[in-house]
Formats: structure tokens, sequence, C-alpha cells
């Protein structure tokens, strides 16, 4: 006879056999009669029911492992799945907005056009001359208008920060070095102005003189900004100091500086002037200083104590570096930056990045769909295994725990 321990073991290995095939969802096969052996009631029916135990433990613990690796790669195929349908929209969206700009029509050339509207300005004389002029000529020293030399991705707020700065300062003339200032203009024995040399007298033999003062702007006589850049910016941004509340951040609607909103071509990035310096920390910080970016009027308003150089916002709001604060309509100032065809750049670079993020995980896909279909059939052939062993098993079971007959009734009624 067994003992207590035994037949709990050997009960252990019905019940585990039996909780496997229902997991599984195994049909075992009826046991063959060749399969019933007699078995003895000595230690070796309980060295068989603990090598039932641990053989059936086994075979269900790597089904249950493989089942779960398969649930793992179907989980990794369906977020992928869904990051390229995602990807592809945004794609699309991308594509739809390079088409649109690609069909606009050309900033520069519209910034040049409302330049060369003052007709009698120095601006659009320097405009008409730039690229047609003698090598020689008193205008080889100009870099251009100020108009001219900046771009910004946002149109509202190229028309914002250009009536910031107003029409005399975005039609001024911006030279490298004083001498080409000297160069612009000479004066006769009276100390009247030239009008045969200098812009003047180039101004004149096309039939437009000059009429009116202008501005003209020295890199060489600016004070640059001497702080540091963000690191590794094609742009050379500056890394000037954000506004900060007490608790750390910064003011609601803050978007940053003016200054570093313009777009630069990379031609006049450095080196410029004798110091190495470029358009951004010369001309354009010594126009814009600190101003701030705000995306509401009610958001500038609220930072005031900030201010301390002025601020604009998305809405037309505007407060001047000396603490004077703008109302009123604003006039349609048309001579303004013009769009940066950085924009575009930055999509393109933007589409090739989600494009190679769409076949990186497209290959992944491809990849774990192979796994999966490798961990599938491992699984058929561990379940048919295990179908094998219960179908062997079942007859020990049954000679083990026969069906015990209900014993008929001695006693007469």
């Amino acid at each position: 006879m067994f003992s207590p321990n035994q037949q709990q073991q050997q009960m252990a290995a019905v019940h585990a056999a039996a909780a496997a095939a229902n997991l599984l969802n195994v049909q075992v096969p009826p046991p063959s009669p060749m399969n019933y052996v007699a078995q003895n009631r000595d230690g070796v029916a309980l060295s068989q029911a603990e090598s039932l135990v641990h053989s059936s433990k086994k075979l269900e613990d790597e089904l249950l492992s493989l089942g779960n690796n398969i649930k793992h790669h179907e989980e990794n195929i369906r977020q992928l799945k869904t990051c390229i349908s995602s990807l592809d929209d945004q794609i699309a969206d991308m594509q739809v907005t390079l088409a649109k700009k690609n069909h606009s029509p050309d900033a520069p050339q519209a910034t040049l056009e409302q330049i060369m509207q003052h007709q009698k300005s120095a601006a659009s004389i320097v405009c008409q001359l730039k690229y047609n002029a003698d090598p020689n000529s008193s205008i080889n020293d100009l870099l251009g208008v100020v108009a001219t030399l900046g771009k910004l991705n946002d149109d509202n707020l190229s028309r914002i920060l250009s009536e910031y700065l107003g029409l005399d300062n975005m039609l001024a003339l911006v030279c490298v070095t004083y001498n080409g200032v000297e160069a612009l203009e000479t004066y006769d024995k009276e100390g009247f102005v030239s009008k045969s040399s200098g812009l003047h007298g180039l101004s004149a033999s096309i039939g437009r003189p000059i009429d009116g003062r202008f501005n003209v702007i020295c890199l060489e006589n600016l004070r640059p900004y001497v702080g540091e850049f963000i690191p590794d910016d094609p742009q050379k941004r500056l890394a000037l100091l954000k506004p900060k509340l007490p608790n750390g951040e910064s003011p609601q609607g803050f978007l940053g500086f003016a200054v570093n909103m313009i777009q630069l071509d990379s031609a006049h990035l450095v080196s410029l002037t004798s110091d190495g310096h470029g358009l951004r920390e010369t001309l354009f910080y010594n126009l814009f200083s600190g101003l701030q970016v705000y995306n509401t009027r009610a958001h500038m308003l609220q930072a005031l104590p900030f201010l301390s150089h002025g601020a604009i916002s998305l809405d037309g709001g505007l407060v001047r570096s000396n603490g004077v604060i703008v109302f009123g309509t604003r006039g349609e100032m048309k001579v303004r930056f013009a769009r940066s065809s950085f924009v575009g750049d930055d999509i393109e670079n933007k589409m090739k990045e989600l494009k190679w993020r769409k076949e990186t995980s497209v290959e992944e896909v491809q990849r774990e769909e192979a796994m999966v279909q490798h961990v599938k059939y491992i699984f058929e052939v561990k379940k048919q295994e295990f179908v094998r062993f219960m179908a062997q098993s079942s007859p020990y079971v049954v000679m083990q725990y026969p069906v015990q007959a209900t014993p008929r009734r001695t006693t007469p009624r």
C-alpha cells in the first residue's frame, strides 16, 4: 500500500497533468491497452510518480514560457505598426506643407520689391546697383539693407519686428568698415553733400537721385555681444539668460528672444569683422538687444517687471526698451523681413528623419514576425511532445487510482 505522502505526490501528478491539459486546450487521446502494465506497490511507484510530476512541470513551464514569448513579439508588432501608421500621417502632412511653400511667391524678391517702391531712397539705389556695380565702386563694402540681411519663419512675427524697428532702420544701409561708410558720401568745401561722388554720384548716373536722409550702420563701430553662444547651434544663437520667476520658471507665454529668431545666411554668421564677428552678435544684437517675444499681449504685460529691453507679442503688443507701452491700431509695415527658406529646409530634414524611422520600424516588424513564427513552430513541437507525454502517462494514473466499484448490499431489505 502507498503511504499518505506517496498518495499525495501521485495525486499532484494527476492534477498537474490535468491542469496543463486544460490550460493548453489539449485533447489527450484515450490510453492504448498495450500501455497497461501492472505496477507493484513498492518504491518503484513512488519513483514513477515523482518522475511524472517533474516531467509534467517541465513541459508546462516550457510551453508557458513559449506562450509568453509569442505574446511579447505580437505586442511588439502591434506597437510598431501603430508607430508606422503615425509616421505615415506625419510625412503626408509635411508633404502638403512643403508643396504649399514651394508654390508661394519668392519671399526675398517680395522684400526687394517693397524696398524698390521707395524709389528715391538710398536703400532702393543700393538694391538696384549692388549686383551690377563696378568692382571699384563705393558700394563694395556694403553688405546690404537691414531688411534683406535677415529672415524669419513667421510672416506675422516679421511684420511685428519690422514695425518695432521702424522704416528708417529697416531701410538702413550696413557697411563692414568705417572706410566703406566714408566712401558713401563726400562733401565740398562749404560742407554740402557732393552729388557727383559716392552713392549720390551713382544714383545720379541712373537718373534716380537720392532724396532725404538715410541711416548707415558700421559693423566695426558696434559693440558686439561678448557672452556665450548656444552649443552646437549652426545658426550661432546667443545664450542669453531667460527671464525667471521666483519659482525658477520663465513667465507664461515667453517664446524667446527676437535676436535669436532671425535666420542668417551662412556667409553672415562669422568672420565679417576683423574680430571675426557675424551679423547676429553685431547688427541684430544692437538692433534688438534682449527684446523678448511673448505669445499674447496679456502674457507680455504680466511680465513687465522682466522687460528690461522691451518686448513684443504675436498679437501686436509692443513695449519699448525704455518702458513705453505702445497702444492703438498698428499700421501696415510693407517693408518686412523675408520668410526664411530654412522653413522648407527644416521640413525636408524632418521628413528624411521620419522616413528613416519608418524604414527602421518596417525592418523591425519583419524581424519580429520572423521571430514569432519561429517561436510558434517550437511551441507546436513542444505541444505535440506534451500530448504524447499525457497519452503515455494516463494509463499509469488509471492503474494507480482505479475506479472503486460501489459495494453491493448484503443485508436483505
